[in-house]
């Protein structure tokens, strides 16, 4: 079982486990559901569409490595608000980060919360940020926001861990090269992965 908290848990068999690169996952997820992406949020929307209708899991776990300016390298967020960072659709009226037309707020939010991690909101684009000066999201990632949209539209439970591997700074390439290795290896740590057990 997977548990997320006091009240929720969930069978490890019926668990997706997303990840954008194979590298965020390394040997330590092999005996589990796992499913890669590639990089981006039309390969994430893509790849988890098609996954839930042939796997239809009851729990998508999305775990990666991310940048920050507020948390430190290393640390493992757990993200329930997400942003579109890229969506700028101003010039005909609509609020940043908002999709027009689409019913959705600027802010989308969605997922479950994991005891025991600090929370926090990831901002979602299709570019690896090295200058990150924004304080409406605390996160830098480039597949979460379509994750997190695709699972809330599906009604599947939804959990976001993030791997801060680098300071979303003129660092940030060469810091997440040296970090994004040991992502997996945290992640087994907090879930207590054993023997394809989660407890």
């Amino acid at each position: 079982m997977i548990r997320i908290n006091q009240k929720d848990s969930f069978s490890i068999e019926n668990t997706l486990f997303s990840f954008a690169l194979k590298s965020e996952a390394a040997e330590v997820f092999e005996d589990c559901n796992t499913l890669i992406t590639g990089i981006g949020k039309v390969n994430a929307a893509y790849e988890l569409t098609k996954a839930i209708q042939i796997k239809k899991p009851s729990l998508i776990v999305n775990l990666g490595s991310a940048g920050s300016n507020h948390f430190q390298k290393g640390d493992v967020i757990c993200c329930t608000k997400f942003v579109q960072r890229d969506m700028d659709v101003r010039g005909l009226g609509f609020e940043l980060y908002e999709t027009p037309l689409s019913g959705l707020p600027p802010i989308l939010e969605y997922g479950l919360i994991m005891e025991g991690l600090q929370q926090g909101i990831c901002g979602t684009g299709d570019s690896f940020e090295m200058g990150h000066r924004t304080t409406v999201y605390n996160v830098v990632d480039m597949e979460a926001y379509a994750l997190a949209m695709i699972a809330m539209k599906e009604n599947i439970p939804f959990l976001c861990l993030k791997y801060i591997s680098d300071g979303a700074d003129d660092n940030a390439a060469e810091d997440w090269a040296v970090q994004v290795h040991k992502a997996a290896f945290a992640y087994g740590n907090i879930l207590k992965l054993n023997k394809n057990v989660l407890i």
